[in-house]
């Protein structure tokens, strides 16, 4: 059982890097009325609105990745009965 919760750990931590990346664009879009965040190297750009932008899709990442690895433990434990890691 743990080599199958590894994988499907792995699984949803890539889901939930690619649902993090499509959340905060979204939001960035309806926030800064902009595509694309400001990138660090980008001369456009004050300091500010770089830290905000790494700011905010950091703790959007952080979010979305907890939500989907504690949605995927909640699963396995409906499936089998056991939450993941307990022995």
């Amino acid at each position: 059982m743990t080599a199958i919760y590894k994988l499907l750990s792995l699984a949803f931590s890539v889901l939930g890097g690619v649902l993090a990346g499509a959340v905060f664009k979204q939001i960035w879009k309806r926030v800064a009325g902009q595509d694309d965040a400001p990138d660090a190297d980008d001369r456009d750009y004050t300091w500010g609105q770089v830290l905000v932008a790494a700011a905010a899709q950091g703790a959007i990442f952080g979010l979305v990745k907890a939500a989907t690895q504690r949605a995927g433990a909640h699963g396995v434990r409906k499936a089998t009965g056991r939450w993941p890691g307990d022995d």
